[in-house]
């Protein structure tokens, strides 16, 4: 009796398992009785990834772009890479982030939660276009992982509004304290305020226009529009509208001191102590700096503050006192309203809980 040899499925190169790939048979059946059937092909993951980003650097923006090269090339091309894009299954995803936060980092140590969560971010945003733009695969297998549900820092919620105001104190000894100042008191973006330029104060109607943004890309600094490539007008407050006059006549004396040698031409309000542009991560590790000289002598020790947080707080406090969503997201430069709901999601749920009380208390 000869016994017949059961045939491999033809369809196996670049799938982790033999059971992938039959389940990948299976799904292409069933894509085809639905009428969604799309055709077999061998693009790698690695080369899928190369194309979207050269098809979409048209519209992300530079910084963006460049940071999500950087995060594919880290922790997401070394794992999956070399599979075909049609072979990669949910677990398969799944497993890529378990593998980053057990040891994904470049010494092979955790990597942060918040490093994966955004990488789980940008897979999201590149298997959907694979769907939907591109139609090399009929699903995301990305929407069917499962993703990282560690307990992250919510944004704002380990400031104060008394240590934001010691903080504030603190920073008056550098001679970017104006910066700092309006990073708090209007929620600007880091590369916002860096784009600044003098004409975009107005003193007088107590508001400033925030036009553009400085990035970083491949080592040098770019300047280019704001994150939603709209401009935005942010009102200031009377204690706000000071701050700009001084850091002016700061900025003045150092131009006197150097000289011939100043470098600046643009009227940019924010630059070095020789009128030189600031790169974003010079302003970025200042707050650190700021605080561990503080901590050193202190008995009120403050926690450690990231420039961004300054953001966070300035859109958590406004949302607590009942600032409407929709302002919140457009004085923040939000896309839309869904961001703003999504980032401060806890933030929100305690306002709701509040507005119960406040309701309670009208019907008494």
């Amino acid at each position: 009796m000869t016994l017949k040899r059961e045939s491999k499925p033809k369809w196996v190169g670049g799938f982790a398992t033999e059971d992938d790939a039959k389940a990948a048979l299976d799904e292409a059946r069933v894509n085809a009785r639905r009428g969604e059937y799309v055709d077999r092909n061998e693009i790698t993951v690695s080369d899928y990834f190369d194309m979207w980003i050269e098809d979409h650097a048209m519209e992300i923006k530079p910084g963006t772009l460049e940071d999500y090269r950087t995060g594919l090339r880290l922790y997401v091309k070394p794992y999956i890479g070399k599979m075909h894009l049609q072979a990669v299954r949910p677990s398969r995803i799944t497993k890529l982030y378990r593998d980053l936060l057990t040891k994904g980092s470049k010494d092979g140590k955790p990597l942060k939660a918040s490093t994966v969560t955004h990488t789980h971010a940008i897979l999201r945003r590149a298997f959907r276009d694979a769907v939907l733009v591109h139609e090399f695969i009929s699903s995301s297998p990305v929407e069917k992982a499962k993703h990282l549900r560690a307990d992250l820092d919510a944004p704002g919620t380990i400031r104060t509004a008394a240590q934001l105001r010691t903080f504030l104190t603190l920073a008056r000894t550098h001679r970017l304290h104006a910066f700092f100042h309006l990073a708090a008191y209007t929620g600007a973006r880091r590369g916002e305020l860096l784009n600044l330029r003098w004409r975009d104060i107005d003193l007088d109607g107590k508001r400033i226009t925030i036009k553009g943004s400085v990035g970083v890309v491949e080592g040098q600094r770019v300047e280019d529009t704001t994150k939603s490539g709209r401009t935005r007008v942010v009102s200031i407050d009377d204690t706000t509208v000071t701050v700009p006059p001084d850091h002016q006549k700061a900025q003045e004396a150092e131009k006197a001191r150097v000289g011939d040698s100043w470098k600046g031409t643009d009227n940019t309000v924010f630059t070095t102590a020789w009128g030189g542009s600031i790169y974003p991560t010079t302003v970025t590790g200042l707050p650190r700096k700021l605080i561990e000289a503080h901590n050193k002598n202190a008995t009120d020790a403050l926690p450690m503050i990231r420039l961004h947080d300054l953001r966070h707080v300035h859109a958590t406090l406004l949302l607590l006192a009942g600032v409407p969503v929709h302002v919140v997201a457009a004085w923040l430069g939000h896309a839309n309203p869904a961001i703003t709901l999504r980032v401060y999601a806890h933030v929100i749920l305690s306002a709701e809980t509040a507005a119960a009380d406040i309701f309670a208390k009208i019907i008494e």
